[in-house]
């Protein structure tokens, strides 16, 4: 793809909101709304992969989503992420770009067929070298913090000693601690919040929101965001 943005973020993470919204405003149910947020969620991968970034991660379900959505709303997406596992679409992406796919969250809060076709798409792409899509799905940012410190805490009991605490020690505890920091983050549909997306990778991320719901965003969105990026002296705490 050619481009005239030349500082291109390696990793980015993304908020696609706006799926509902936009389902309701279109007056269509809610299973069209996700699929077209799906199918936007292909489209953005490509044009980021060809922009030349390395990783994206993506918050598709939060910890308070499967707590407070209705019943029928998650069992909507929940079949639309195991048709997404085995549609032609996708598997053809991953194939021809080598994706390597990684779900982090509390996979115990998803039904038996949804986890285990979320594991299994990660496992066959477990070798792949190209780019690389982290899928956070029963997550939460301060869930993830929970998670770190109870993981430390048990581990100080087992060996029975008190152990230091420092930044290095507390991430490797974290369930993201493989997700690089994103150098640029994105939201879509006019909230300006993180709502808890990656709370320890995410201190110096650059931010950008865009006014657009998820379905509706175009390439010409993502390169305004790029190129807003452009602009941004990144400091680091100098």
């Amino acid at each position: 793809m050619e481009s005239n943005i030349e500082a291109i973020p390696e990793n980015v993470g993304l908020i696609p909101d706006g799926n509902r919204r936009w389902a309701k405003t279109h007056k269509m149910d809610l299973l069209r709304g996700y699929d077209a947020g799906i199918n936007k969620f292909l489209d953005f991968s490509l044009w980021l992969r060809d922009f030349g970034a390395k990783t994206l991660t993506v918050w598709a379900l939060s910890t308070e989503n499967i707590k407070n959505r209705k019943k029928n709303e998650l069992n909507a997406l929940y079949k639309l992420y195991i048709k997404t596992t085995k549609d032609k679409r996708a598997l053809g992406i991953i194939r021809d770009n080598k994706v390597k796919i990684r779900v982090i969250g509390n996979m115990n809060l998803l039904p038996d067929k949804v986890r285990n076709a979320l594991k299994g798409l990660e496992h066959d792409t477990r070798n792949n070298k190209g780019f690389k899509i982290n899928l956070l799905i029963g997550y939460g940012g301060r869930d993830d913090i929970i998670y770190a410190f109870k993981k430390f805490y048990a581990h100080a009991m087992k060996i029975g000693r008190r152990i230091a605490v420092n930044e290095d020690v507390l991430r490797s505890s974290l369930r993201t601690y493989a997700v690089p920091d994103p150098d640029l983050v994105i939201r879509t549909s006019g909230e300006m919040r993180l709502s808890g997306f990656l709370p320890w990778q995410t201190a110096y991320s650059e931010l950008y929101f865009a006014e657009k719901y998820w379905p509706e965003f175009q390439i010409d969105d993502l390169k305004k965001a790029l190129t807003e990026f452009q602009k941004r002296k990144r400091r680091y705490g100098k």
